[in-house]
This record gives structure tokens, C-alpha cells and sequence, in this order.
């Protein structure tokens, strides 16, 4: 357990950490993967808003599930802390490098006569390189301001108003994630007007905000169930409290 004025947190010595960890890795991978894919949604929406001209909200195959990253990034953030998530953030970072670097080996490698997949195959993996450029840039910034900033919340509030940090951190890292993602992997989709970039930005950045507080029962339930179940973190509470204390 490590504490900074009021925040507590637990050790890393848990099996609960390494499974958040991997579970994170998992949906950064597969996100990286899926957002080649330009997505339009609610085509029949079209209006004007100043320079911008709405003709269906413009996103990518991952709008889905990227959000999930966050959400698992608070969990660390909240229990574990700064220098956990900074852990995490760089194992991600090691892992997609890696699936690139194989994806174009795989892509460079010569065909089979008989496989009629090739085109199909570079079509789909031979942009992830640019995917995989904005989602490490993204990522590395919007989750570490996402986890510092949630980290100096807590260390000035404890254990209470956890709604305002998860809110305000995600806010922060959100809005630095989807701007620095968007101008790179904006033309690596197909996106080559302002006004479907400035859409895609703006899209993004509202939908991942509105996942996160969607769903903040379900981080708060995690959260508290971790708190519980981390002996370190409970002794911790203990320590700075000297009372039994009542976890968000």
C-alpha cells in the first residue's frame, strides 16, 4: 500500500492487477484493429451548424468498445494508482508495437498461389501502422492525463466524490485522446474534408464522455468490490483513518 495525503492505495502484489492489465491490453489491440474501419451512423441526419455540415455522425469501428479502455484505466487509476496505470499504459504500448510490426511481416510476406486473400489483407491490416501511430499517441497521452488527474483528485478528496473524478479525469483524457487520435488516423480511414474531421472529433469525444458516465454504476461497484477485496488497500484505509472506513 502506498499513500499520498489522503489517497490510499493498493499493492500491486494482487491477481486482481494483472488481469485489469491484460483485460486493458486486450481492448486497446483489438480497438487499434477495428477502427480501420470508417463507420457512419444515423445517415439520414444531415444538417448545417456554421462551417460544419453534418451528413451522419462520423466514427470508427471501435466506438463500441474503446470507451471500455477508460473505464478500466479509472479502475487502476482509482485502486492501484498513478505509477500502476503507468505500468499498465507502457505494456499496452509494448504489445501494439508489436502486432504491427507482425502485421506487416505478415502482409510482406509472398502469397500462396491458391490464397485469394492478399488485397483483402493489406486493405484491412496495412493501414493499422497509421491506426496504431494515433492510438499510441493518443492513448499514452489522454490515459496518463486520464490517471493524473484522477490521482490529484483523490489525493485532495480521499475517498469521497469519486463520481467528480471519474467524471473530470475522463473529461481531460477523453478530449487529449480523440483530438490527438483524430488528426492521425483521420486520413488512414478515409476522412478528408474539415467538416467530417471536425464531425469525427466532436463525435468522439461526446460519445466516449456520455459511455463513461453511463456506465459509472458499474465502475463504482467495481471499484468498491476491489477496495473490499484488497487486503492491502483496507489496512491502508485503516492507517490513515484509524476507523473502519466506508468505501464509495
Amino acid at each position: 500500500m502506498t499513500a499520498s495525503g489522503k489517497a490510499v492505495f493498493a499493492k500491486l502484489s494482487s491477481p486482481y492487477y494483472p488481469a485489469l492489465t491484460a483485460l486493458f491490453v486486450g481492448v486497446m489491440l483489438i480497438s487499434n484493429i477495428a477502427a480501420t474501419k470508417a463507420v457512419v451512423l444515423f445517415d439520414w441526419l444531415q444538417f448545417d451548424l456554421g462551417p460544419l455540415h453534418v451528413n451522419g455522425l462520423v466514427t470508427d469501428g471501435a466506438f463500441f468498445l474503446f470507451p471500455l479502455s477508460y473505464v478500466i484505466g479509472d479502475v487502476i487509476s482509482e485502486v492501484y494508482g498513478f505509477r500502476a496505470m503507468r505500468r499498465t499504459i507502457m505494456s499496452g504500448f509494448v504489445v501494439i508495437v508489436l502486432a504491427s510490426l507482425c502485421f506487416w511481416i505478415a502482409i510482406e510476406l509472398p502469397a500462396a498461389s491458391f490464397y485469394e486473400g492478399q488485397a483483402g489483407f493489406e486493405s484491412v491490416l496495412g493501414t493499422v501502422p497509421r491506426i496504431v501511430l494515433a492510438g499510441l499517441a493518443g492513448y499514452v497521452v489522454g490515459e496518463t492525463l486520464n490517471s493524473y488527474v484522477l490521482v490529484k483528485m483523490k489525493e485532495r478528496a480521499g475517498e469521497s466524490h469519486l463520481w467528480a473524478r471519474l467524471i473530470g479525469s475522463t473529461v481531460v483524457g477523453e478530449f487529449f485522446d480523440t483530438l490527438v487520435f483524430c488528426s492521425i488516423a483521420a486520413t488512414a480511414i478515409g476522412i478528408s474534408t474539415w467538416s467530417d474531421f471536425i464531425n469525427y472529433l466532436v463525435i468522439g469525444f461526446v460519445w466516449k464522455t456520455l459511455v463513461e458516465v453511463l456506465v459509472m454504476p458499474i465502475t463504482y461497484a467495481v471499484v468498491r468490490h476491489l477496495k473490499r477485496a484488497e487486503p492491502t488497500y483496507r489496512s491502508g484505509l485503516a492507517g490513515v483513518s484509524q476507523v473502519t472506513p466506508k468505501v464509495p
